[in-house]
């Protein structure tokens, strides 16, 4: 740190920290004050002839001052001195007229009605004040300090760390499963919860810090002077936390965490004071910065299915990444750079052409191709798959018109849950006046993981379309098959994870045919994708596989090349 910065940083600190000096601090100054005045008042009524004339009342300057920083107590006794010094001062400096025993003592009860009045308002106006505070700065439902509270004491720790070069870290601890239990349990239990798991953990971070409640699923802990080794422990002792049990509605819960971490004077340095005003807006600017990290973090973590994850700047430029993707994609969709290339997929009890599925391609300004894998997981989770779906829904049917197979188009958990959408494939197809059981729509695991009464409801409604519906990455995303019962789904695609080492390995094959045979047990259409050998194939064929789907047959082509292909097909040879 240079020199210059580290005292341009040390004057911010005294200056602001003089505006909200804890009370211990300020009394010493405040006395000294008082003091002063009471002085300089009884100065100036003894050189202007005494109390005879109309300067005495100048004394009540520092009573009143004594009652607003000490309230009644300072008020009283600041007024008794003043009538102490009073009663001292002659009536006529130049005569040398004492004052009768009544005038003063009617001066002292005035001044201690005056000092104890306004003590007892300026005490009460300061009790109401922190009343108000605390409500202000209280979540009403769960306790906790609320993200008031957290920004108004960061902003304070921030100045006081600089001040003293020491690091300043951010947690957010994130429930991930609340929504699980706000669904089984309701909003009380999930306010419940974050109370009681707020305790739990204030108890782990203290003294270091506090606990705030940031949102309605998610808690922030600043930690003063933590360092790297302390933050790991205390990350550990956070995780472990969660892991043991909470009574919620006199329910045991154990709740999964997610922590995204921050720490100034790190990944984080202020900014060069010089790039923004002195004072409160450098540390506002510090202070957006760190609970930004620390967000970015957390949604690393969660990415990434982890437990925590500490901030890094590799993070934010891959947020700024995805962020410039994105927009990319929407102006890719205005250019029209996207298309849509067509996969076969193969009866495997002959061989013969069964259908295709629909897989969208991306050829960018400077005509290169663009993998779906780098843009479609991003895009998925923004609101621009609906017209990402929706172009992929149109070219697909506009396909369909001269394919007259079936053929499968991919929807995303978004999808699942935009009722607009649903309605607008369904009048596509109708408008193409396209066969609806030619339609396949295919959804993940993971989309129905979200939330399977939602995805329930959708597959409903995508049936009553008359269209059929398949699980695709079947195997890869639930632990249970008890959806399979309660959907009312047409067919599975099993994951080429399971189709790989089925010619080799017999472990493999005997999965696969429980597998197969359970789509089978419940009437399903049962595919097979990543086949890439005959040996596959014929051992697929051996178990009664329906489809095929894989680099065996072809990759995914172009329309006009897809057609092509489909004239020229033949079975493959046994």
């Amino acid at each position: 740190m240079n020199r210059s910065l580290a005292w341009n940083r040390s004057e911010d600190w005294h200056f602001y920290q003089l505006l909200d000096w804890p009370l211990a601090a300020r009394t010493p100054w405040c006395l000294l004050a008082v003091t002063v005045m009471l002085a300089a008042a009884t100065y100036v009524v003894y050189r202007t002839g005494g109390t005879a004339y109309a300067y005495p009342y100048l004394i009540l300057i520092p009573v009143l001052f004594s009652a607003a920083w000490f309230g009644l107590a300072g008020g009283l006794f600041s007024a008794l001195l003043a009538g102490a010094l009073m009663a001292a001062m002659p009536l006529d400096v130049e005569r040398g007229v004492s004052q009768p025993v009544f005038n003063w003592v009617l001066r002292v009860g005035l001044y201690l009605v005056i000092g104890g009045v306004a003590g007892w308002l300026f005490q009460s106006l300061r009790r109401a004040f922190r009343e108000r505070e605390q409500i202000v700065r209280t979540d009403p439902r769960s306790a906790l300090p609320n993200q008031v509270a957290l920004e108004q004491d960061l902003q304070r720790w921030l100045i006081d760390s600089y001040a003293r070069r020491e690091p300043l870290s951010l947690l957010i601890v994130r429930v991930s499963d609340a929504t699980d239990i706000l669904e089984a349990m309701g909003a009380d239990a999930s306010d419940e919860l974050i109370s009681r798991l707020g305790q739990r953990l204030k108890h782990l971070v203290e003294p270091l810090g506090n606990v705030y409640r940031f949102s309605i699923s998610e808690i922030a802990i600043p930690l003063k002077d933590c360092g790297d080794v302390r933050l790991s422990t205390l990350v550990r002792s956070i995780i472990e936390a969660g892991e043991e049990n909470l009574q919620v509605k006199g329910v045991p819960v154990r709740v999964q965490l997610a922590l995204g971490a921050s720490t100034t004077g790190g990944s984080s340095p202020p900014a060069e004071p010089d790039h923004y005003r002195h004072g409160l807006d450098h540390y506002r600017q510090c202070l957006d910065a760190l609970l930004s990290e620390a967000r970015i973090a957390l949604f690393a973590a969660l990415e990434r299915r982890i437990s925590y994850c500490r901030y890094e700047p590799a993070l934010k430029q891959k947020t700024r990444d995805n962020i410039h993707l994105i927009a990319r994609v929407r102006q890719g969709l205005d250019r029209n750079e996207f298309e849509l290339h067509y996969q076969p997929k193969v009866r495997v009890r002959d061989g013969a052409l069964g259908g295709c599925e629909c897989l969208i391609r991306w050829r960018d300004g400077a005509r290169e191709m663009i993998p779906p894998d780098l843009f479609m997981p991003k895009v998925e989770n923004t609101t621009l798959i609906a017209p990402v779906t929706e172009f992929v829904s149109q070219q697909g049917c506009e396909f369909l018109r001269q394919f007259r197979r079936p053929t499968s188009i991919n929807f995303s958990s978004r999808n699942l849950v935009d009722d607009r959408l649903l309605n607008f494939i369904e009048r596509l197809v109708s408008r193409c006046d396209i066969d609806p059981a030619l339609v396949e729509i295919e959804v993940t695991e993971s989309a129905l993981i979200q939330n399977l009464e939602a995805a329930r409801r959708a597959i409903e409604k995508l049936r009553g379309y008359g269209f059929k519906v398949t699980i695709d990455d079947f195997g890869t995303g639930f632990a249970s098959f008890d959806y399979l019962r309660r959907l009312p789904i047409t067919g599975i695609k099993i994951d080429r994870a399971f189709v790989v080492g089925i010619d080799t390995d017999e472990r493999a094959r005997k999965l696969l045919g429980c597998m197969i045979d359970m789509g089978h047990a419940l009437e399903l259409t049962v595919t097979a994708e990543g086949v890439e050998t005959k040996a596959q194939f014929r051992v697929l064929q051996t178990l009664g596989c329906d489809l095929a789907q894989g680099f065996l047959f072809a990759k995914a082509m172009p329309a006009s090349t897809f057609m092509a292909w489909s004239a020229a097909y033949r079975p493959p040879e046994p």
